[in-house]
């Protein structure tokens, strides 16, 4: 058994396993009940990290009773059952599909999207269904971007993953492969030279991986990012606005100052979704527009991922900014304000409409549309 696979065994896989320090009621409902309904798993190395049960590390994974006492929540908030032709498979947007590989991950987070289906004996992800997934893309010409996810793809053995990746680089009009996991994060001792060098096998390949707080950002999983890059995966980050994890500023720039040193580009900052026993989790909105406000201009751009919400019933990732960074855009301005306040005048070009829809009004007859001419006269003001 590899050392991942230990870890697995070792760790926290029921509510009798918990730690009495963890336990924990909440109107009659005890953990035990929360794992009838969603499974419990936290690795050994995991649980390393863990050194307050309500620190934000151990709030990721340790059962909640609020987790079955929430009732309003959707079961599957993203509507992904209504957009899936296949069972493995989810045909949301024109030129790419989510490939769900498996329902297996290396530890359950308690605000997972999938709750109603990670884990559990429902959710399992078959060899024919991975097959039909893969019939489906031969099918579909329109693809050229796949994401395998789950569940996490990387707690595949190499071998089965490697046959999953070599179909689907055997469809000519599927170029680009990508993987999102939790491993690096969350089990970093799966991610091994064998691993890697199959991977990198498979290029164009991409991971988006998930980290949530600075304290993940491990010599471990350090050494899981560097192999990674090592192998020439560009590697982006998925992270999850949380309440009680990391709803603070200064959390989250460190976070992603740090995921970059180990070659990890900040990509999404997740609003939480409506997700059936996670709303615990929720913060308004405003918190994370108030984050990206107070990030910007004061980290690198590089550092500052984009905030999105995924809409709920199938709208898709909708990316949303602060209001004030756009004060106006009338009389051929655009009135800007920056990240410490000051505001700014960019002159703007009107638009092929804009002109056309001018009045004949220069000396050769030709149209100036009335923003045109309004921008020429505000430019020699600035």
């Amino acid at each position: 058994m590899e050392e991942w696979q230990q870890l697995l065994v070792d760790g926290i896989n029921r509510a009798s396993q918990l730690p009495d320090e963890w336990l924990s009621t909440k109107e009659g409902v005890g953990q035990d009940s929360v794992e009838e309904t969603f499974p419990i798993r936290i690795n050994s190395y995991y649980r390393s990290l863990i050194t307050d049960p309500k620190g934000p590390i151990g709030r990721q994974v340790i059962p909640e009773p609020e987790e079955i006492l929430d009732f309003d929540s959707p079961v599957d908030p993203l509507g992904e059952d209504e957009d899936s032709p296949v069972p493995a498979i989810v045909h949301r947007y024109p030129d790419r599909v989510l490939f769900l590989v498996t329902n297996q991950c290396p530890i359950y987070c308690r605000y997972c999207t999938r709750k109603r289906m990670i884990g559990t004996p429902e959710g399992v992800v078959t060899r024919k269904e991975v097959d039909e997934g893969i019939a489906y893309l031969r099918e579909h010409t329109e693809v050229r971007d796949v994401v395998l996810s789950g569940g996490d793809p990387l707690m595949l053995k190499d071998d089965y993953l490697e046959y999953i990746l070599s179909e689907l680089r055997s469809i000519g009009h599927l170029e680009i492969l990508r993987i999102g996991t939790r491993v690096p994060s969350s089990l970093p001792q799966r991610v091994t030279p064998e691993l890697c060098g199959m991977l990198k096998k498979y290029h164009p390949l991409f991971m988006n991986l998930h980290f949530n707080h600075p304290d993940e950002i491990t010599p471990e999983a350090s050494l899981a990012c560097n192999r990674l890059a090592d192998a020439g995966i560009p590697l982006g980050c998925q992270t999850v606005l949380m309440k009680g994890v990391n709803d603070e500023t200064e959390i989250l720039k460190r976070l992603f100052q740090k995921l970059l040193t180990i070659r990890v580009k900040p990509y999404y900052l997740y609003q939480a979704d409506l997700t059936r026993g996670a709303n615990h989790f929720r913060t308004p909105v405003s918190t994370g527009l108030r984050i990206i406000r107070e990030l910007q201009g004061f980290t690198s751009g590089m550092a500052i991922p984009h905030f999105v919400i995924d809409a709920p019933g199938g709208g898709g990732k909708i990316p949303v900014l602060p209001q004030d960074y756009l004060v106006s855009m009338e009389d051929g301005d655009v009135v800007l304000r920056n990240y410490n306040g000051k505001v700014y005048t960019y002159p703007e070009v009107p638009s092929t409409e804009e002109v056309s829809e001018g009045t004949m009004d220069g000396n050769d007859g030709s149209r100036v549309g009335s923003i045109g001419a309004s921008k020429g006269k505000k430019r020699t003001e600035l």
